[in-house]
């Protein structure tokens, strides 16, 4: 399973990391993680940028079992309900699964805007540059396709 993470307040890397360290307490073995990368907010621009990552892990979890956990960090990190698109201490997302697709009224694997988004598919082409999506497409060809004049995304170093 992929995982995308981001934030926009507070120390943001340390969230990152909270993370992180938080589904290795859970029992999700993280296997891979991106670089960290700072990006303009999009939907909802009035607010802070973002740093995001991306993570691989192996997890015994289910899709819904995954969301679950990862609505269940975010609210420990200090999310509540905002504006879509707002500003938060976490986000995670179910980015792609190994098992193929996924679609449920709460939930569609892979992420439904995932080839619209270079702050996702940045980090996601670090940890799997080679990752195939059901739709038979390469990440970094959905990557190589979004001109990075559109969406500015910038690397900052390993988190």
């Amino acid at each position: 399973m992929w995982l995308g993470l981001g934030s926009n307040l507070g120390d943001r890397a340390d969230a990152l990391r909270w993370a992180i360290g938080r589904l290795a307490d859970e029992g999700i073995e993280v296997q891979a993680v991106s670089s960290l990368y700072a990006t303009a907010p999009q939907g909802v621009e009035d607010q802070p940028e973002f740093l995001n990552a991306a993570c691989r892990v192996a997890t015994h979890l289910d899709p819904p079992g995954m969301l679950a956990l990862a609505k269940r960090l975010e609210a420990e990190a200090g999310r509540v309900d905002g504006p879509r698109w707002g500003p938060r201490p976490l986000d995670i997302d179910i980015l792609a699964w190994d098992g193929g697709a996924w679609d449920a009224p709460d939930l569609t694997i892979p992420h439904e805007r995932l080839a619209e988004r270079r702050f996702a598919l940045q980090p996601l082409v670090d940890v799997d540059p080679d990752l195939v999506l059901p739709s038979g497409e390469r990440v970094a060809d959905l990557l190589a396709a979004i001109p990075p004049a559109e969406q500015p995304v910038t690397g900052i170093g390993a988190l």
